[in-house]
Order: structure tokens, then C-alpha cells, then sequence
């Protein structure tokens, strides 16, 4: 079954109740048993069948059922944020004492709860460039239980070669995670390169409308979901029914944004090249991104996703900011509409400035979330900005 397919059809109820064609918003709290015995059956889990939300629900089941069958994987638990899909992983897979290995520049939130949260219970964490695969085993050390990387990197759209992670935490045996938040598995599917577990926050391509936060995590097989899923249970960090309904609906059309957006992204990364108030460009698409070979290695496209450097440095990036009018200054990624933002000033503004450039935020470092609006409207907005820049 193909990729546009799976989206649309994976997980649908096998026996709908009513004939209805779109899963069903069961918007219930607990479930009742039809006796005792069954209760006694389903508490024990010799039988399938909903307890309480918290543990199971047919509508998130239903999603979690088709985001498991996009990645290729064994099964999908589905959390209310993307950082409760992090957290919740790296509760169950970290010991106390244990060592982390991560993506330098990996999502702010990320690295703030391994620095602050999980090193108060002994975790330590080494943050290296991942996306050279030495720098990955130069970091591993005999405590090493994870490798966590996000490709392609937020912000910086850099690539980490996920085959040789993989070969490289295996040989060690810890565990390799894959944030795949910037890809979506219609992109990339990191089991196909050796991947352990997945991790998405569906607020981005997945729902793919600015409309609801919500998390992810798919495993390769059994065991690790029988780690992990007691583990969420546990901690709470669980979605709500709507939420389930709301991304199910996106995902539906992932095939359709994904293929418009990337077209636009690509376009607008060789406009941007072109800009005399552009000092550099980093999309995966041209032949001169770093990894570029890697990215046609493991990706079906290159997203949507640029960044770019603007002169004058921080004052450049807050011009550019303060004069976009179809582009929407704000955070996160991956809607139907094109979302701008510049680090140094805003999301990563309270990082030292020397930390922050040697995880390749510069001060001049614009991110850019590519939509699916007319290409010629995006990158007239942009020219006019950028235009203001003074010489």
C-alpha cells in the first residue's frame, strides 16, 4: 500500500458502527463492561478492549494505528505534545547514571530537559554535530544508552546520515531515537535506516493546520512498546479524543501538503540564493548543502523546511521580521501556512551567544516553514522584506 494511500485509509475501524466513512470522536472517559468476567479479562489484557482514555481509546487507537503503519513500524502511542512523545521515551529508555548522546542543535525544549530535568537524576548528556557521524562515536561512552537525533536539525536543516547512527549506537548497544518531526514519514521513515524509536510532535505535518499540539511515538518492535506503553500510562501524558479526530483528518491530506509546500520551499531556497541581501542558503534540495547526497540517500523529497542568513546580522533578521506581510511571524512548523521566525532574537534569544553559534544559530539565521500559498505571492512578500535591508 503506498504512502497517499496509507494516510487516508490506515486505521480506519475494521467494523464501522453506523456505515460512517470518517472515524468517530469517542469522546468517552471510561468504558463499560458487559459483565465482570470481561472486566476481570480486559484489566489482565488476555482480551482487547477499552478500560479508561488514559490507557486506550478507539479514536486515538485509530491514529496511532495509522501513523504506525507511515512509519513502518510496530505500533504508535499517541501523547498530548510532541514533548510528552520525548519525554515519556527517554523516562523509559534512560537509567539513572546512564549517558545520552544528541543532536547539538535539537529542538530548544529538548535539550532544556535533558540539561535540567534528566540531570538531576544523574543522566548525562553530550551534544555533539551529528550530522558529521564521527563526531557521534567520538561521543560514546561505555554508560551510553541512547543516540537521539533530529533530522533534518531545528533550526539549522542540517542532515545526520541515519544508517551510520544507527550502526553506531548498535555497536555500542544503546538505542537510536529519531525525532522525524521535520520530515514526516512521507519524507522519511527512519526504521528503513535502523532506527529504534520515532518520535513526532503531530502538531507540525501531520495535522498540518495550526490547530492542535499533540505527539507520537512509534517502535520497531514489541519489546520497546511493552516498555514504553506502561510508562505512559503512568505518567498521564495522554491525548484527548478530539485531538486524535482533529489529526486523523489531517494526515489525510499529508501526501498533498507535503508535495505543494516542498515545490514551494525548493523554489524559494533558489530565489533566496539569488538575493543580493542573502549571504547563504541551507536547504537540503541544493547541490550544495552539506549533506545533500545524504538527504537523496533517505528522504522521497527534499521538505519544506529553509534557512538562510540575512546581512546586518540580528538587526538584518528583525527587519526582515517586522516587514513580512503574507508570512506569519510565529513559532512552529509544518501548517498550510508559511510561518517565519528568527532565532537569535526570539525563541533562542536567552542562549548565550557563543553556545548558540556553535550549534550553528547564527545571529543572521532566518527559519522559514514553507506553506502551500502561491508560490509567486511568498516570494514577493519576501523579496519585499529582505529589500529592506539597507546596504
Amino acid at each position: 500500500m503506498g504512502k497517499s494511500t496509507k494516510s487516508i485509509h490506515a486505521g480506519n475501524l475494521e467494523h464501522p458502527i453506523y456505515g460512517e466513512v470518517s472515524v468517530p470522536i469517542f469522546q468517552s472517559s471510561t468504558f463499560s463492561f458487559p459483565n465482570a468476567d470481561e472486566g476481570a479479562r480486559r484489566f489482565s489484557g488476555d482480551t482487547d478492549g477499552f478500560i479508561y482514555t488514559r490507557m486506550g481509546n478507539p479514536t486515538i487507537k485509530a491514529l496511532e494505528d495509522n501513523l504506525s503503519a507511515l512509519e513502518n513500524g510496530f505500533a504508535g502511542m499517541a501523547t498530548a505534545t510532541g514533548m510528552a512523545a520525548i519525554t515519556t521515551v527517554l523516562l523509559t529508555v534512560l537509567d539513572q547514571k546512564s549517558h545520552i548522546v544528541s543532536t547539538a542543535c535539537v529542538y530548544g525544549p529538548t535539550r532544556v530537559v535533558l540539561e535540567k530535568e534528566f540531570s538531576r537524576f544523574g543522566v548525562e548528556s553530550t551534544f555533539v554535530e551529528t550530522s558529521d557521524a564521527d563526531n557521534i562515536a567520538n561521543a560514546i561512552k561505555s554508560h551510553t544508552e541512547v543516540v537521539f537525533v533530529e533530522t533534518p536539525a531545528n533550526p539549522t536543516i542540517l542532515i545526520t546520515d541515519l544508517g551510520a547512527a544507527a550502526d553506531i549506537a548498535h555497536q555500542h548497544n544503546a538505542l537510536l531515537v529519531v525525532d522525524n518531526t521535520f520530515a514526516s514519514p512521507y519524507l522519511q521513515r527512519p526504521f528503513e535506516h535502523g532506527a529504534d524509536i520515532v518520535v513526532h510532535s503531530l502538531t507540525k505535518y501531520l495535522n498540518g493546520h495550526s490547530d492542535v499540539v499533540g505527539g507520537m511515538i512509534v517502535t520497531r518492535n514489541e519489546n520497546l512498546f511493552q516498555r514504553i506503553r506502561p510508562v505512559l500510562n503512568l505518567f498521564g501524558g495522554t491525548m484527548d479524543p478530539h485531538q486524535a479526530w482533529l489529526v486523523l483528518r489531517g494526515v489525510r491530506t499529508l501526501s498533498l501538503r507535503v508535495e505543494k509546500s516542498q515545490n514551494n520551499a525548493a523554489k524559494l531556497a533558489q530565489f533566496l540564493i539569488e538575493h543580493p541581501n542573502v549571504t547563504w542558503v541551507n536547504y537540503p534540495g541544493l547541490p550544495d548543502h552539506p549533506q545533500h547526497h545524504i538527504a537523496k540517500k533517505q528522504m522521497d523529497g527534499f521538505g519544506s523546511m529553509i534557512s538562510f542568513g540575512v546581512k546586518n546580522g540580528i538587526e538584518g533578521g528583525k527587519i526582515v521580521m517586522n516587514n513580512v506581510k503574507l508570512l506569519t511571524l510565529a513559532v512552529s512548523l509544518g501548517g498550510v501556512e508559511s510561518l517565519i521566525e528568527h532565532p537569535a532574537s526570539m525563541t533562542h534569544a536567552s542562549v548565550p551567544r557563543k553556545e548558540r553559534e556553535e550549534s550553528g544559530i547564527l545571529d543572521e539565521l532566518v527559519r522559514l516553514s514553507v506553506g502551500c500559498e502561491d508560490f509567486e505571492d511568498l516570494r514577493d512578500d519576501l523579496d519585499r522584506a529582505l529589500n529592506k535591508i539597507p546596504s
